[in-house]
């Protein structure tokens, strides 16, 4: 049987609880969780130094665009949660992505491979625009300051660590693809980073010079705007220089939802992440699961069930256009919640096929190990920074602008090309959906739990995952955060079962039921590898007023605090 070959290798381990430890760390005043230690060293000494949680947060921001430049960075985007400690409200800054003035007709007579590879794959980048706007309404110390240690780090040179080299060779093809300066910077003399060396980048340091002296203009105007205008030209992108003038981030209101005594306030649209998981929270409300554990095949194909009926209701519902927020809180409506629930558990054949709804999907919507971080800032006034920034695919479209250092998204990718009356099908302007999920966690309208994960597709379903385990069965955050990874598949086609993905911790009995009950189980990687199931960073912040940072090690994610 074709099911009994994905288990080979998993057959004859027993798994622990929880098979990948995360080890808390508490710290009475500040907290940061993020994706490189030389990233969080940077914002604990701003917090140190008197920062707030804001100033702490460009400097992690770009560090880590520094230190992960496969997932994140200056040209890319970014979508932040803030909770403001004294007036007690939360904030989103949308700096997602953008498309440029560009000829839709055009554009989709083009070879689909300029939607994902190469200048005429790139949007306007928007992370540089979202950080400046949100140091200039909650930063306290000056701009060129929170700048100035990721400057330092790129000129340096950053610490390669084991999983950064993987994720360098995983993408080695596009490093060597073609563009001269992407190779140049990161494959040093021809050849892969090795383990434990360090990796300047003097343009970026320039660039970031430029950001720290002038602000967003830094980037969306002069020298290093030009650059990019020019390499996207010159390689068949769409950019124009008043695409970059015209950029601005968004200071909007988040999405919130009231889940078993709490608030849940999430990234709005274009980000869809919270869109999916919040409905499937709000049908299961009442489900107690036995009090665990989750990772049965009952339990699973019950969440699983109401995440099938979801999912197209999301793709349908969420997109870069004023009607989603309504069209979001239409979804969590009561009767809507009731409706979905009565085709969720509605009597049906076990095998039974389910219609193709992925027709919009971008192609690479299941692709493994998306370019994506995300990271927590906590202060001693309480005020927190949840964040996750991406550059869409590894590398983004494998292009760095001469003298830039800058490594440039391939969002265009995200976009709709087929369903025109999509709220994101491909528009001049228009920001691309994302899976990408902060999320903030209030209690009596005091937040209680920041959390986030990279992943792509994978990304709602582990925070749902995390959610469940930690405020539902009750189970500590760091054995829900490191507990089997699982993820219900959305790439579908016509003819086929609904595909369920999980670590190959999952007990092989689970998983022989889940394929008894419908599902085309598949496991691809070991518990903690991280290439399929990003890593989950999380804080909490206690009623004694400590923080606690939980780092996933299935990435390069290290807390500290002071």
């Amino acid at each position: 049987m074709r099911f009994a070959l994905l288990f080979v290798l998993a057959c004859a381990w027993v798994p622990a609880a929880t098979p990948v430890a995360i080890t808390p760390v508490t710290a009475p005043h500040g907290m940061i969780v993020a994706a490189h230690p030389q990233a969080v060293e940077s914002g604990v000494a701003i917090l140190k130094a008197g920062g707030n949680a804001m100033d702490a947060a460009v400097a992690v921001s770009l560090s880590v665009g520094v230190a992960e430049p496969y997932g994140s960075g200056l040209g890319g985007k970014l979508m932040l949660l803030y909770f403001d400690a004294a007036s007690g409200r939360s904030f989103a800054v949308d700096a997602m992505d953008a498309a440029g003035s560009l000829d839709v007709a055009a554009y989709l007579k083009r070879p689909e491979e300029d939607r994902t590879a190469g200048y005429g794959a790139v949007c306007v980048p928007g992370l540089a625009a979202g950080l400046w706007a949100a140091h200039q309404k909650w930063g306290a110390k000056p701009w060129a300051e929170t700048v100035h240690p990721a400057i330092a780090l790129a000129r340096a040179g950053f610490r390669i660590l084991p999983k950064t080299r993987e994720g360098f060779a995983e993408q080695e093809k596009k490093l060597r693809r073609g563009d001269p300066e992407i190779a140049r910077l990161y494959l040093p003399g021809g050849k892969l980073p090795e383990a434990g060396s360090l990796l300047p980048n003097e343009d970026l340091a320039r660039t970031m010079e430029a950001l720290a002296r002038h602000g967003r203009d830094g980037f969306y105007r002069g020298p290093v705007a030009e650059a990019i205008v020019a390499a996207s030209r010159g390689g068949g992108g769409v950019l124009t220089a008043a695409d970059l003038a015209s950029y601005e981030a968004r200071v909007t209101e988040p999405m919130t939802m009231a889940w078993r005594g709490r608030t849940l306030v999430c990234a709005p649209a274009p980000a869809s992440g919270a869109a999916l998981f919040l409905p499937i929270l709000a049908a299961l409300e009442g489900e107690s699961f036995g009090g665990g554990p989750l990772r049965t095949a009952a339990h699973l194909d019950r969440v699983g069930r109401v995440w099938r009926v979801v999912s197209p209701l999301v793709v349908r519902a969420v997109g870069d256009a004023p009607e989603s927020r309504f069209l979001f809180e239409k979804l969590i409506a009561p009767d809507s919640i009731a409706e979905i629930r009565a085709k969720a558990f509605a009597p049906q054949d076990a095998k039974k096929k389910v219609a193709a709804f992925d027709a919009e999907l971008p192609a690479f919507y299941e692709s493994p190990m998306a370019a994506t971080t995300h990271f927590i800032v906590v202060d001693r006034a309480g005020n927190v920074v949840c964040a996750t920034q991406s550059q869409s695919l590894h590398f983004g479209a494998g292009v760095v602008p001469p003298g830039t250092g800058v490594v440039m998204n391939n969002s265009m990718s995200n976009f709709t090309f087929t369903d025109r009356q999509s709220m994101n099908y491909l528009a001049p302007g228009r920001r691309p959906r994302s899976t990408i999920a902060p999320t903030i966690v209030l209690r009596d309208g005091r937040p209680e739990l920041a959390i986030g994960v990279p992943g792509a597709s994978r990304i709602p379903t582990a925070v749902l995952q995390v959610l469940i385990d930690h405020y539902v069965i009750g189970r500590p955050l760091a054995e829900a955060i490191g507990d089997t990874r699982v993820h219900f598949s959305a790439a579908l086609r016509s003819g086929e079962t609904v595909a369920f993905e999980a670590e190959r911790s999952l007990p092989h009995a689970e998983a022989q039921a889940l394929q008894e009950l419908g599902w085309k189980v598949n496991l691809p990687e070991a518990a903690g590898t991280g290439r399929f199931f990003g890593g989950i960073n999380a804080v909490s912040l206690n009623p004694d007023g400590t923080r606690t940072g939980f780092a996933d090690p299935r990435r390069t994610n290290i807390a500290a605090g002071h």
